[in-house]
């Protein structure tokens, strides 16, 4: 295998859980995908939001039946309607806004009402038997962390995206790339010298020796020659189909 295909086909997969969506101009998209942990935390913070809210509608069914029937609507519209109305408006609801989590259709486009409806309707087929029992195995099971609702859906939950403050790395000494980098490994470089800062030194160093795996370099050495190639693509050079 030519090392244009093997990083085609290895890099999207190896640096973090990266979904690459291809746009109709030919634009690769990278979609952050979310696992079970904070998507669970979500969940967790939504029912505190809710619970809140339950408490606040009881005292209506001091109002004898009237009052009943209003309260048990009100159950009704925040149990199925919650989620829904949060996620179309907002992308998210607050606990997953508060974990910096966002909604989105497979393709990256933001979350429609039909899809919402879907994906909500079905988390009393995720729930079983209990406490989401469903929908953590196929949480667990699926490449993009989806369950049950978000594959009948055609949806996401992604790590929201953040502004970082621009990379520099004008100090960096450079280091010529190798002859016969694909374009694709040479964006990959610049991807992770714009990302590094916000990766721990144990991830800086995975990621390095992905990238330097054809010449045998590890470790902060990897890092360092990584960081290099950067520096001397962010000045004009490489970058050009081989």
């Amino acid at each position: 295998m030519s090392r244009r295909d093997r990083y085609r086909t290895d890099m999207p997969r190896q640096i973090d859980s990266i979904r690459f969506n291809e746009t109709p101009e030919g634009i690769d998209l990278e979609l952050r995908v979310a696992g079970p942990v904070p998507r669970a935390l979500a969940l967790f913070l939504d029912g505190l939001v809710r619970a809140g809210l339950y408490l606040v509608l009881i005292p209506l069914s001091a109002l004898a039946d009237t009052g009943v029937g209003l309260m048990l609507i009100g159950f009704f519209l925040l149990e199925w309607f919650y989620p829904v109305v949060f996620e179309v408006r907002a992308g998210a609801t607050p606990g997953k806004r508060a974990m910096g989590l966002v909604v989105v259709h497979d393709d990256g486009t933001p979350v429609g009402l039909p899809a919402s409806m879907i994906r909500n309707l079905l988390r009393v087929v995720d729930f079983l038997p209990v406490f989401y029992g469903v929908g953590l195995v196929s949480v667990l099971l699926d490449h993009d962390f989806r369950r049950l609702g978000d594959l009948a859906a055609g949806t996401l939950v992604l790590h929201a995206e953040r502004r970082a403050p621009p990379r520099t790395i004008a100090d960096t000494p450079p280091v010529q790339v190798p002859p016969g980098f694909a374009l694709e490994t040479q964006q990959a470089i610049l991807s992770y010298a714009e990302r590094g800062p916000r990766l721990s030194a144990a991830r800086r160093v995975e990621l390095a020796e992905v990238l330097t795996a054809d010449g045998g370099i590890r470790g902060e050495a990897a890092v360092r020659r990584v960081e290099g190639w950067a520096s001397w693509l962010a000045r004009g050079r490489g970058l050009e189909a081989s």
